[in-house]
């Protein structure tokens, strides 16, 4: 990639482009210089994954009302009313201003074609084919990249917030570029870099699904939430050699059934709503079958049968399903598809307001990344592109923090030159780092917890995060002050510095969500504990940390 000089000031920072970061940095105002930071290339994100669709209220026979109760309804007692409200009401106009950006949804004649998706009481989930995320995300970064006033930065790594010392205020981040650190400096950091799902070994997120945002977010003094929740999706392709391919939601919406290795649709054992129930209680009820009657868990599986759909709304409405399943050997039309449940969504984050404001004055959330209410202990389907998109336009609201021109003085480059031999045992060390850890939380914070195993693991991160630390690369990394740039002396240095800061953020993200799984002893939406199966009503409170520090939130109503 050619060398690209970077600006070491800009008015906003958007750090992540899936939905939420193109959103964001489309409705920020065009009188501002926004930086837009991903660690990969444009279009490579979980929003690019979202097959399902968009939730929004906009036929006659619903009403955002509708879409409020079945919210809260899903999230198991702990949403904020006031951010769904919000959500549900903004949803029909934020569709319309998709449609006039150009993202070309399925129709019905003139009118937008509605599916049904688990737990919703009416047909409100818009969908292009079963690629919608994609459809999406195309429509945005090709928006972004005509924007004069919006500066793409593909390949950097945002390591860390940089926080003025005596006000507490975010000024910016230190940014891995082009094989050097540099600081840059902003008015506002916007965080939204989505997910976490790679901490498990099982899930439905891309690689770069490394909980980044979050992970930077609390080492600078974030206040975060509920982080113990995470979504299982019940059907994500199980096939050994294959990615956990997820088998969208609005399969069943139209009529696949599951069955087990003798044909049953045994779902209906489970939950009176059968493969249509909850997806917390369709992924528990997969787990609880497979571990009665498999004998290897990790590669077991039951089956997705989508022929009882007819065949020409396959065609139509799957066309990716079809194709990939078809890659892996799997021909929809004749045989079930071999499914499993595996981490999908985080209902927890950075605890963020309407505005997408954190505790951090200059530091905002938005999307994934973000805690802002709408989702509670469970997520509703297909309501997680249109937070994005609700959130994101709220950055046409943003008040910036007077941060004037810089005037640091020039600060001597320092260089990370290791001996190559203790280099390659460094490598070696993060590379085992990296493979162990989403086993252990897999088999530890997976669909069903229990506290004995929790603290096992907890203790087993602890002491992974202290041979971390002890790496010369973290000391020499962690010692760098603000705006003190710094350079590499390494083979392959973009590989190994990602390699170095998603391990570090996978092992923070690894400890907040098993601590706060040990905190929480009750079962509530994404989170089961086997040791306390029941919702208990001393616990319909938010589970809050700060600096790791764990506490409750006052009773909720």
């Amino acid at each position: 990639m050619s060398q690209i000089d970077i600006p070491s000031q800009f008015d906003v920072l958007v750090v992540g482009a899936g939905a939420a970061g193109l959103y964001t940095a489309l409705c920020l105002p065009e009188s501002l210089r926004v930086g837009l930071i991903t660690k990969e290339t444009v279009a490579l994100s979980a929003s690019d994954w979202a097959q399902g669709g968009i939730a929004a209220a906009i036929a006659p026979e619903d009403s955002p009302t509708l879409h409020i109760e079945d919210t809260i309804q899903a999230g198991a007692g702990l949403c904020d009313r006031t951010a769904v409200e919000f959500l549900a009401q903004h949803a029909p106009s934020c569709i319309q201003s998709l449609v006039n950006l150009g993202v070309a949804f399925d129709r019905h004649g003139q009118a937008l074609a509605l599916t049904l998706e688990a737990a919703h009481s009416r047909r409100r989930v818009l969908h292009a084919a079963d690629t919608t995320g994609r459809e999406v995300t195309t429509t945005l970064t090709a928006q972004v990249l005509r924007r004069q006033n919006i500066q793409v930065i593909q390949q950097a790594l945002a390591l860390s917030l940089w926080i003025e010392p005596e006000t507490g205020c975010c000024q910016g981040i230190s940014l891995f570029y082009q094989g050097k650190i540099s600081w840059i400096r902003a008015g506002a950091v916007v965080l939204a870099t989505g997910g976490g799902g790679q901490v498990f070994a099982q899930t439905t997120n891309p690689a770069v699904s490394t909980g980044d945002g979050v992970a930077i977010a609390a080492r600078a003094g974030a206040i975060l939430r509920d982080l113990e929740f995470v979504q299982f999706h019940p059907t994500a392709l199980t096939k050994p050699g294959a990615d956990r391919f997820l088998i969208s939601e609005a399969v069943r919406g139209e009529g696949a059934h599951l069955i087990d290795n003798e044909g049953r649709r045994f779902a209906f054992d489970y939950h009176p709503a059968g493969e249509l129930a909850p997806r917390d209680v369709v992924s528990r009820a997969i787990f609880s079958h497979l571990q009665r009657t498999a004998l290897d868990l990790a590669t077991a599986h039951v089956w997705l049968d989508m022929r009882p759909i007819p065949a020409d709304k396959i065609r139509h409405r799957f066309p990716n399903i079809i194709k990939v399943c078809q890659h892996w050997g799997v021909d929809v039309f004749h045989e079930p598809i071999p499914v499993a449940p595996a981490a999908h969504y985080w209902m927890g984050g950075i605890v963020a307001d309407l505005m997408n404001r954190t505790n951090i004055p200059g530091l905002y959330a938005v999307g994934e990344t973000a805690s802002t209410g709408v989702h509670g202990a469970n997520r509703l389907a297909s309501n997680s592109l249109l937070e994005c998109i609700v959130f994101g336009a709220q950055m046409a609201n943003i008040k910036l923090e007077n941060i004037g021109l810089s005037s640091e003085t020039p600060v001597q480059l320092r260089k990370f030159s290791p001996d190559p031999s203790e280099w390659h045992i460094q490598q070696a060390q993060l590379e085992a780092l990296r493979e162990k850890l989403p086993r252990l939380v897999w088999e530890s914070a997976g669909i069903c917890r229990e506290q004995s195993r929790l603290e096992n693991a907890i203790a087993t991160i602890e002491s992974w995060q202290q041979d971390f630390a002890a790496l010369p690369l973290t000391q020499f990394l962690l010692a760098l002050r603000p705006v003190e740039p710094a350079s590499f002396d390494l083979p392959d240095v973009e590989r190994q510095l990602g390699l170095w800061a998603e391990t570090r953020n996978l092992l923070d993200v690894a400890d907040l969500i098993l601590k706060s799984a040990a905190f929480r002893t009750e079962s509530r939406g994404g989170h089961f504990r086997l040791d306390y199966p029941q919702p208990d009503s001393n616990w319909q409170v938010h589970t809050l940390i700060q600096t790791n520090h764990w506490w409750k939130s006052p009773l909720l109503s």
